[in-house]
C-alpha cells in the first residue's frame, strides 16, 4: 500500500509522491516563544514527529525543519509587561519548550532556524516581490511593506476562500495599504518598540513580518520546491495561505502537501494561556510520566481534535501501562540472549503499516498493538517461546514508530547511577518480597501483610502473578 496523506490544500487524501524517490523535506511551523507550553503546543510537534518516524522506518532519507519565532507583535508586548528584554523572554521560553519536547520524546529537527537569525534572507525575499510588482512600501512613511494580494489571482488557494470573503489582515495599520486584505512583510520601527527590536533594511529599520519569516527559512534550507508543510490547523489561513501565496508570487513552487493537525481542546475552546498554569507540560508531567502523555496525544488521529480531561488521561496512561507490563513479563519469560531485529512481512506488522500508510491512522495502529498485546498474553500463559518472540519483536517496532518504546533510553533515563540504583532497590524489595512468601506459606497472614503495606508505604505497588510477584513505582515495572 502507498502512502497516503490528507492535503489541505487538495482538500482530499492523497497518494504521497516525493519530489526526490527516497528523500522527503519537511517544514513545520514551531512556535512562538512567547509564554510556557502547555499540552496543546506541542501536540504539533509530537504529531509530525510520528510522520518523520513512519517515514524513516520506511526507509526514506527525511530532512525536518522546525522554526522557531522569536520576535512579534506578541513577544514585544509581552516582554514589555514583564518588564525584561524581549530576547531574555525568548531564551527562557524557548528552553522551556526545549525540555517540553525531550520529556516527550520528539526528536530534535535536522535544523531548528530561529526567525531573528534569518533577516537578511526576509530583507532579499521581499526585494524580489517588490521587483517582480507583488509587493510595496507604505506611502505613509510608516517604512511598512505589503504583499499585494490583488497581485496574485491565486490567493485564497490553499484555504479555497475568495479575496473579496475575507477580513482585513490586522497585522499592521490599514492605512498605508492598497487593499486591507494586504499583510505586512516588514514593520517599520516604531518609537514605542526597543530598538533592539530593529534591524536595517532598504524601508528604514524595522522588523519582519510574521508569513515572511517561514518562506524564507523554508526555501533557504529546503529549496524553492520541497515536499510536506506542516502546523497545526488553526496556521491554515492567514499564515499559510500567506506564506504560500509570497513564495509562488516568488518564483518558488513551495510545498507539494499541506498537513495540519488538529487541536486538542477544553470545553470545547482550543487550550489558551487563559486556562491557568495546570495545562502547562510540566504540571501534567506531575500527574503521569512522559511517555503516557504522549501515547494519550498519539491515540488520537492528529486531524481530530482531543478533549482534553484528566480523567482521559489517566485512562490512557493506564492503557499504556497495559502494554509496557505484557513488555516486561515477556522480557523476562524469553532467553537473555534474545534479541530484537527488524520487523516486516508479516503479521501484525502489515496491519499496523497499513494503518499508519492511511493517512497516520495511528487509532487503527494503536488498535493492533494492544491485539499484539493481548495475543502475546496468551503465548505467555501457553509458553509459546517461538510465537512470543515474533510478537514482542513487533511490539518493539510499532513502537519505536509512534515513539513509545518503553525500553528507549530516552524514557528509562538510564544512566549508570540510575542503574545502580534501580538494582540496589530491586535487591532490597526481592528480599522483602521473599520474606513475604515464606510468610504465606507458613499462613502468617499478618505479617505478610505487615512487609506488604511497609513495601506500599515506599511508594512501591507489589502486584501478584501466575509468575511471581512483581513491583512497579510510578508505572514503571521490574
Amino acid at each position: 500500500m502507498n502512502l497516503r496523506l490528507y492535503d489541505t490544500a487538495a482538500g482530499d487524501v492523497r497518494d504521497f509522491v516525493p519530489l526526490e524517490d527516497g528523500k522527503v523535506g519537511i517544514y513545520v511551523c514551531g512556535l512562538t516563544v512567547q509564554s510556557e507550553p502547555h499540552v496543546g503546543h506541542v501536540r504539533s510537534a509530537v504529531n509530525f514527529d510520528v510522520l518523520r518516524r513512519w517515514l524513516l522506518a520506511r526507509d526514506y532519507d527525511v530532512t525536518f525543519i522546525r522554526n522557531i519565532t522569536d520576535i512579534d507583535d506578541k513577544i514585544l508586548a509581552k516582554s514589555a509587561e514583564q518588564g525584561r528584554p524581549w530576547y531574555n523572554l525568548t531564551y527562557d521560553m524557548k528552553r522551556l519548550l526545549d525540555k517540553a519536547y525531550a520529556d516527550l520524546n520528539v526528536l530534535p529537527p535536522t535544523y531548528e532556524p530561529a526567525a531573528t537569525g534569518h533577516v537578511p534572507e526576509m530583507l532579499e525575499l521581499i526585494d524580489l516581490l517588490v521587483e517582480r510588482g507583488h509587493a510595496y512600501a507604505a506611502e505613509d512613511g510608516s517604512g511598512d511593506v505589503y504583499f499585494d494580494v490583488r497581485s496574485w489571482p491565486a490567493y485564497g488557494e490553499l484555504t479555497h476562500q475568495s479575496i473579496d470573503d475575507m477580513e482585513p489582515a490586522e497585522d499592521a495599520d490599514p492605512r498605508g495599504k492598497r487593499d486591507p486584505r494586504d499583510f505586512a512583510l516588514w514593520k517599520g520601527h516604531k518609537p514605542t518598540e526597543p530598538t533592539t527590536a530593529s534591524w536595517p533594511s532598504p524601508w528604514g529599520r524595522g522588523r519582519p513580518g510574521w508569513h515572511i519569516e517561514c518562506s524564507a527559512m523554508a526555501s533557504k534550507y529546503l529549496g524553492g520546491a520541497f515536499d510536506i508543510h506542516g502546523g497545526g490547523v488553526d496556521l491554515r489561513f492567514p499564515h499559510h495561505e500567506n506564506e504560500q501565496a509570497q513564495s509562488r508570487a516568488a518564483g518558488f513552487g513551495f510545498a507539494s502537501y499541506w498537513l495540519h493537525n488538529a487541536w486538542i481542546t477544553t470545553s470545547g475552546e482550543k487550550m489558551s494561556k487563559s486556562l491557568g498554569n495546570s495545562l502547562l507540560v510540566p504540571e501534567v508531567l506531575k500527574q503521569v510520566r512522559g511517555i503516557e502523555l504522549r501515547y494519550y496525544m498519539v491515540a488520537a488521529h492528529y486531524r481530530s481534535h482531543v478533549e482534553f480531561s484528566f480523567e482521559a488521561l489517566q485512562d490512557a496512561a493506564a492503557a499504556f501501562r497495559r502494554i509496557e507490563g505484557f513488555l516486561e513479563r515477556a522480557r523476562t519469560a524469553l532467553p537473555a540472549e534474545f534479541h530484537v531485529g527488524t520487523s516486516s512481512g508479516e503479521e501484525p506488522w502489515l496491519s499496523f503499516a497499513a494503518a499508519m500508510d492511511d493517512d497516520l491512522g495511528t487509532p487503527a495502529a494503536v488498535a493492533v498493538i494492544h491485539d499484539a498485546v493481548r495475543l502475546g498474553n496468551k503465548q505467555l500463559t501457553e509458553k509459546d517461546e517461538d510465537g512470543l518472540k515474533s510478537t514482542y519483536a513487533h511490539l518493539h517496532a510499532m513502537l519505536d514508530v509512534l515513539g513509545l518504546n518503553p525500553f528507549d533510553a530516552v524514557w528509562s533515563g538510564a544512566s549508570g547511577d540510575d542503574t545502580k540504583l534501580t538494582n540496589a532497590i530491586d535487591v532490597l524489595v526481592a528480599g522483602l518480597l521473599e520474606q513475604r512468601n515464606e510468610a504465606r506459606a507458613a499462613k502468617d497472614w499478618a505479617t505478610a501483610d505487615a512487609i506488604r503495606d511497609r513495601i506500599k508505604a515506599a511508594g512501591i505497588e507489589v502486584e501478584d502473578t501466575p509468575d511471581g510477584p512483581r513491583w512497579t513505582i510510578d508505572g514503571g515495572s521490574n
